[in-house]
């Protein structure tokens, strides 16, 4: 498992989808999550930096190392049945977050694999993080749609696997970025 979470990880850095030690992935196998570890570097993981926690009716995880993320993968997990989760800072798509309320991609990969992106969030960007009402907002949200834009923070995508996560990413950001060229010109 360790090595699915590291391939991914390399590919969110190589991609510029995360900073150094910025966004988080999980899975859920049985009744237990495994969920890297808060300031974890995703590009670089090793044995210790993917942590297991339990996440369904059995309270808050008491893992001083878990990530600040925890509440939102739960929440996401308990409404909507998703098996991987990852939680990424691309760039374009923050900058549009910051000024819509929802990403419309333009290009025929966006509009087939995502439609519309909804943004969630409220207007205080830093108490978006980790927060349980963004939390059960994002949720809500991914019960319809393979991704999510938390305001000025990042992205929330699930699927089956951690490399579906990983397609929805980086197509969202490739989205953004076809729409951020087309308003320069």
């Amino acid at each position: 498992m360790l090595k699915d979470f590291q391939r991914i990880g390399r590919q969110l850095l190589h991609l510029g989808l995360i900073t150094s030690h910025g966004g988080n992935a999980s899975l859920v196998k049985g009744d237990d999550m495994f969920i890297t570890r808060h300031s974890a570097m995703l590009g670089d993981l090793k044995k210790g930096d993917v942590i297991k926690v339990p996440y369904i009716g059995k309270g808050p995880a008491r893992h001083v190392k878990v990530s600040k993320e925890y509440p939102v993968h739960r929440e996401i997990y308990e409404m909507t049945g998703a098996e991987a989760i990852i939680h990424a800072h691309p760039p374009n798509a923050i900058a549009l977050s910051l000024v819509k309320k929802k990403i419309q991609p333009l290009d025929a990969e966006g509009l087939i694999l995502l439609g519309e992106v909804p943004v969630v969030g409220t207007d205080k960007v830093v108490r978006s993080v980790g927060s349980k009402e963004v939390g059960k907002a994002v949720a809500r949200t991914l019960m319809k749609v393979p991704v999510v834009m938390v305001r000025g923070h990042g992205s929330f995508a699930v699927g089956k696997t951690l490399e579906e996560t990983l397609h929805c990413t980086s197509a969202l950001e490739y989205s953004c970025k076809v729409i951020l060229a087309l308003n320069k010109g």
